[in-house]
């Protein structure tokens, strides 16, 4: 059951949203806009903030209905495996050759439905940040290290080692926004690519 739920999240979370998105509005081909990445922060930088939001909103969804579902079906254990599978399938999907986005969204909709208030702290430090520095890549990375200690808190049980999984793939997901926020070339929000 558990290798059912894993592969069946996994195919949810591999729907490049982004991609589906810009290409169905004439925006072009998100991979090579930006950075190249499927995911919200590069569909913003075609300058259609409502393709941005449809992306978050919906990579967000693939996550947290993975969850939902699994715990239904299947119980919380397979919640657990459901929100790790769609992550993996946002980052590494099928359909394109195992390169998509970096998770954040997913990420953010995986914590959300599994630990709702976890998910809110979660997105707030998002946007706090985001509002502080104008930096997309920083706000996902405070917000992601931070999950597995509010997890740790207040998520339920076996929680924070998915936590601390996907908080380390979103790190190295982002090794190279860790190197420009290093030399202080990363960009801002909104820049257009």
């Amino acid at each position: 059951m558990l290798a059912l739920v894993a592969l069946g999240a996994y195919l949810l979370g591999s729907i490049p949203f982004g991609l589906l998105i810009t290409r169905a509005m004439g925006l072009g081909d998100l991979r090579g806009i930006g950075s190249g990445n499927i995911g919200a922060t590069n569909v913003l930088r075609t300058g259609n903030k409502g393709a941005a939001a449809a992306t978050l909103l919906l990579d967000g969804l693939k996550g947290a209905v993975a969850v939902l579902l699994a715990g239904r079906i299947a119980g919380p254990e397979a919640a657990l495996v459901a929100g790790g599978a769609a992550f993996l399938g946002h980052c590494f999907p099928v359909w394109l050759g195992f390169r998509g986005g970096k998770g954040v969204a997913t990420f953010l909709g995986v914590v959300l439905a599994l630990a709702p208030l976890v998910g809110l702290i979660c997105c707030a430090t998002w946007l706090l940040v985001a509002k502080l520095t104008r930096i997309s890549s920083l706000s996902a990375l405070v917000a992601a290290v931070l999950a597995p200690v509010w997890l740790a808190l207040l998520g339920p049980p076996g929680s924070v080692w998915l936590g601390i999984v996907l908080a380390a793939l979103i790190l190295a997901r982002h090794h190279a926004n860790i190197r420009r926020l290093m030399n202080g070339t990363e960009p801002r929000i909104g820049a257009k690519g």
